[in-house]
């Protein structure tokens, strides 16, 4: 069993910040990858960051330069930091963790959290 937690989301006006954060737990024997998916209102799901157990990040081209995901020490945890948020960043944000269950092998297993609403007023 691999639980994912988010917290964070809020309202906010556009222009203001949120910290999301998202932490895995659970019987695992690492994480490969964290990220940060979202599913705004009428739209279709997209990956927004993700960041590899090395620190590679990804993000997508519409928070570039407002988002940054980073990770704890123990690459059990990530954050998002969403500045600059706007109307069009309204969303459920949900983070996923790509654990490996065992160590053998390269079968990496997807686990998801519950989702976190973020509103961005205009």
């Amino acid at each position: 069993q691999v639980q994912v937690v988010e917290s964070g989301g809020g309202l906010v006006e556009a222009g203001g910040s949120l910290r999301l954060t998202c932490a895995a737990s659970g019987s695992f024997f690492s994480i490969n990858a964290m990220g940060w998916y979202r599913q705004g209102p009428g739209k279709q799901r997209e990956l927004v960051a993700t960041i590899s157990s090395s620190g590679t990040t990804t993000y997508v081209d519409s928070v570039k330069g407002r988002f940054t995901i980073s990770k704890d020490n123990a690459k059990t945890a990530v954050a998002l930091q969403m500045n600059s948020l706007k109307p069009d960043d309204t969303a459920v944000y949900y983070c996923n963790a790509d654990v490996y269950r065992e160590n053998v092998g390269d079968v990496v297993f997807r686990y998801w959290g519950q989702g976190t609403q973020v509103t961005v007023s205009s």
